[in-house]
């Protein structure tokens, strides 16, 4: 087998390939290349070549998104580390694991005037979870800081930084390993709720009538069925789950935007819960954030094994263990209460279900006719990706089929990398993967398609409205140059020309029947990667929005 020469580069191939660190990400450069050399000669990695370090980077974390193992990104010395950072903050957000490993210039190098050097220890400090800034010559030292780097990574579900320095010669190769690297195992603990907290808070619960369940973005089959299952039989809780949660029951309600509009006062009051029990990922819904912000429950309590965020102003209490872990030694302690307070959110949901389908049923073609469209017609058993901005929003406003897996990046929320990460997504996952997107999210990360590991059966919907389509429901849109220019970024582009230059099949629809058709093109065409263009009228797609919400109540 072929090795680089350089020790440092074989240690770091060794450590990554004893922990289970085998899906590497390489852009290209020269001051990398011991590492490039190592990995992609070696076969237990599976190595991928993205030119494009921002689009890497996502590519990268779709793939761990799907796997939950850390997965490697390899780049050259420079300003490309740089461009890593927009993916690494959402995997710090978002817990996904993930390893930046830069190659540096020597320190004799850094602040010299040399050509492509930047100060690169320490670059993403306010969001890595551990930063190991190597010594030139491996070492035993060096090995504890990669072991400790995939370690944390590991254990701690987030982004950590490898800064490697290479002198030249680097292309050197020998047949023979010559270093001899130390392996550390990952010490698993098992926490478990304290008993005494079992019995204060069990009181708590068995006292209250009014308990609301918030759950944010999750894995599949993150909680167990059974778990759901109680919650969904007690009259005093409430579960209110994202579109991001996968987690799915009859009793539960899933289209919160859709309950969670004007009311008055005394109805807000009414909905108020005494105890919140959040779990899961960061809260898309605007307007649920701003109910619990203004009505405050008396107690939070956020189920989390590593992080807690007082979201809402009122964290009382932070479970540091796994939901099923809270789940199966906190419920033999409760029990159902009566009380109408889930029955109250039962009947003004299905009074908005009601107000929702007649509403649909009279609204000319628009973003939101499209999208009950598009979420209709998804296959069973496939994979969603959606991206920020508009498109998650109005997912959230339906129903979608519960053998479905919906993912998005709403650790940062950002809509810089969305593409790059479907489609890492759909290499890592046996399902086949549709990403819904906007036009200034796509047109943003349309580097993402320059990418040879496309599946063929990889779907691409995007909603082309013109521009921002998300500005015009907000509260500063105006009709005026600054609007349409600053704001919403006003663009007649289309993706013809992008799919065409990267093999993709193109389709366009631009009304209820040709969508309708499209669609069903769409997913019976599984030869090529393709892209269906939805074009929708920009100056209707916010005033029916509006008046949507308006006619709910």
């Amino acid at each position: 087998m072929l090795y680089p020469k350089i020790p440092l580069a074989q240690s770091i191939i060794e450590i990554c390939n004893a922990k289970g660190v085998h899906d590497i990400i390489i852009s290209p450069g020269s001051r990398n290349a011991p590492l490039t050399i190592g990995f992609t000669n070696h076969p237990d990695f599976n190595c991928y070549s993205i030119a494009d370090e921002r689009c890497a980077g996502f590519f990268a974390l779709g793939i761990a998104q799907q796997k939950q193992k850390p997965v490697a990104v390899v780049c050259t010395s420079g300003s490309a580390l740089l461009n890593y950072y927009p993916a690494l903050a959402e995997a710090f957000y978002s817990q996904i694991p993930f390893i930046v490993i830069s190659a540096d210039r020597p320190h004799d190098k850094i602040d010299i005037g040399d050509g492509q050097t930047i100060r690169q220890e320490n670059v993403f400090l306010n969001h890595s979870l551990y930063n190991a800034n190597l010594l030139e010559e491996a070492s035993e030292e060096n090995d504890v800081f990669i072991n400790e780097a995939i370690n944390v990574a590991m254990a701690h579900k987030g982004p950590v930084h490898i800064n490697v320095p290479f002198e030249e010669p680097l292309y050197q190769t020998t047949s023979k390993l010559t270093v001899d690297v130390n392996v550390t195992g990952l010490f698993k603990s098992s926490p478990t709720v304290r008993v005494e907290d079992i019995i204060a808070f069990s009181t708590l619960w068995n006292h209250s009538q009014k308990i609301l369940v918030l759950v944010g973005e999750c894995k599949p089959g993150f909680v167990d069925q059974q778990w759901l299952d109680v919650l969904a039989s007690h009259p005093s809780v409430v579960v209110l789950t994202e579109t991001t949660s996968n987690l799915h029951h009859p009793d539960f309600i899933n289209t919160i935007d859709t309950l969670i509009t004007p009311f008055s006062d005394k109805e807000f009051t009414e909905l108020q819960p005494r105890i919140l029990i959040t779990f899961g990922g960061m809260i898309v819904s605007k307007r649920v954030k701003a109910f619990l912000r203004k009505y405050k429950p008396r107690h939070h309590w956020h189920i989390d094994e590593l992080r807690a965020y007082d979201t809402f102003g009122i964290l009382t209490k932070h479970f540091t263990v796994s939901p099923n872990q809270f789940f199966k030694q906190f419920f033999p302690h409760v029990h159902p209460v009566e009380s109408n307070y889930k029955h109250f959110f039962q009947n003004i949901t299905k009074e908005r279900k009601r107000k929702h389908t007649e509403y649909l049923s009279q609204t000319p073609f628009s973003d939101l006719k499209a999208f009950e469209s598009i979420l209709s017609t998804l296959p069973v058993n496939s994979q969603l990706q959606i991206s920020n901005s508009a498109a998650i929003r109005y997912v959230q406003l339906f129903d979608v089929d519960a053998s479905i897996q919906v993912f998005c990046n709403r650790g940062t929320s950002g809509i810089d990398g969305s593409t790059s990460t479907a489609i890492g997504a759909a290499v890592a996952s046996s399902r086949q993967t549709t990403l819904i997107t906007g036009d200034i999210g796509f047109l943003y990360d349309s580097n993402a398609l320059w990418n040879n590991y496309i599946p063929k059966n990889f779907k691409i919907i995007l909603i082309n409205n013109g521009g921002g389509g998300i500005f015009r429901i907000l509260p500063g849109h105006q009709e005026s140059e600054t609007f349409h220019t600053y704001f919403e970024t006003s663009h007649c582009l289309t993706a013809e020309h992008l799919a065409k230059m990267y093999r993709f099949d193109y389709l366009t629809a631009a009304d209820d029947l040709s969508l309708k058709e499209r669609l069903e093109q769409l997913f019976q065409n599984n030869d090529q990667p393709t892209l269906l263009e939805v074009f929708t009228p920009t100056r209707e797609n916010n005033k029916l929005l509006l008046n949507y919400f308006k006619a709910l109540v």
